[in-house]
């Protein structure tokens, strides 16, 4: 087993690594470090972009290095001992900044590599369900339905409807069979429009989308512009 191997290891709780002093109180750093729930939170959109961006700079900002003098031949020692100038705690110091470096690393690496999980899995197409005109000749539309932990996530586009301004707007709603009617968002014209629903679409099955204006009554207007029935997998 590699010394690579025993550090691992180590961090998974396995018996009988064999991992020095030094080593083991590094690794429970990086242990504790692993251990934090922030560690573990949605990293931000654009996290890998800014990483890279910081990095460069950095690189960009450092002065170019110089090459070490060599070393005079009266300075020169035997190969196989340290230069009189580095102390057994200057290597340990050495050794902490590598594991402190390895440890920033891995945390880069985890979060975005936690980006991408959570991408991947926020990036369920869903269920299409199309909108046919009601009461405006030529409009149409498509609503995509996908569950989340918050609700149901409505992804509207439509056509054909003019845009509503001043006091007066489009209003979306989910129904049951026994007419009832929950409203799941307004908007002023059809294009990337996001509704939210907390009723389930298996039981209101239908949506609608009606003009409503800015009149005190909450209620639906009972125009309908755009109707669609939701068939769920």
């Amino acid at each position: 087993m590699t010394e690579d191997d025993d550090r691992v290891a180590y961090l998974a709780g396995e018996e009988g690594s064999d991992i020095d002093e030094l080593s083991r109180a590094d690794l429970d750093d990086l242990r504790s470090l692993l251990a934090d729930e922030a560690l573990w939170a949605t990293p931000p959109a654009g996290l890998e972009d800014t990483i890279v961006a910081a990095i460069t700079a950095e690189a960009a900002a450092a002065p170019p290095r110089q090459a070490p003098a060599a070393p005079s031949p009266t300075q020169a020692g035997p190969p196989d001992r340290l230069p009189a100038a580095v102390t057994p705690l200057d290597a340990h110091r050495r050794r902490r900044v590598r594991t402190a470096v390895g440890v920033a690393a891995a945390v880069v690496a985890l979060a975005v590599a936690g980006f991408v999980v959570v991408d991947r899995s926020g990036g369920d197409s869903g269920t299409d369900v199309a909108l046919a005109a009601d009461t405006i000749a030529g409009a149409s539309g498509t609503a995509n339905f996908r569950r989340t932990d918050s609700g149901w996530r409505i992804e509207l586009d439509a056509t054909g409807l003019p845009r509503r301004d001043d006091g007066e707007f489009y209003e979306a709603w989910l129904r049951n069979d026994d007419g009832v009617l929950v409203s799941i968002g307004t908007f002023n014209e059809g294009t990337d429009v996001v509704l939210w629903a907390g009723v389930p679409p298996a039981e209101f099955s239908t949506i609608t989308v009606t003009a409503e204006e800015a009149d005190g009554d909450p209620a639906s207007s009972g125009v309908r512009v755009l109707v669609g029935t939701i068939v769920l997998p």
